[in-house]
């Protein structure tokens, strides 16, 4: 008997994948009709983000998603956690913690949940997941 679950589904990226390989490959779901995110990336190589502009972004809404007390890393410096997302952090200027020249071991998986990313150098896999809000997406 199947089961039909979303925790499941999350958990072993049935929801779809992306592979990104090389200086700027990127995949861009920051748009207002997007109904996924990065959930998931999993690196293929040693990999990096880029940080011009930035990388790799978190998903905005956070306690409108229903995301409360939760933030994600990224190479963005403009997202206000304590606002944006209700997380208590130990930055001076209430972000997060910024990516900017850290490389990613093969064979790592980091989850997240981010609309924007954009590799430096290597490969990656990235799974994608619907967002809390997609029913009221266009």
């Amino acid at each position: 008997m199947g089961q039909n679950s979303t925790e499941v589904a999350y958990g072993f990226g049935q929801f779809g994948s992306t592979y990104l390989d090389g200086n700027g490959s990127k995949i861009d779901l920051d748009g207002t009709s997007a109904k996924y995110y990065v959930c998931a990336i999993s690196f293929l190589e040693d990999s990096a983000f880029s940080t011009d502009p930035s990388g790799l972004n978190i998903l905005d809404g956070g306690v409108d998603l229903g995301m409360g007390n939760t933030h994600f890393i990224s190479t963005e410096d403009t997202q206000t956690l304590d606002d944006d997302w209700g997380a208590v952090t130990d930055a001076g200027d209430d972000d997060g913690k910024v990516i900017t020249t850290q490389t990613f071991p093969k064979g790592l998986t980091i989850y997240g949940m981010w609309d924007y990313v954009e590799l430096e150098s290597g490969a990656c896999i990235c799974y994608v997941a619907p967002r809390p809000d997609y029913r009221n997406r266009a």
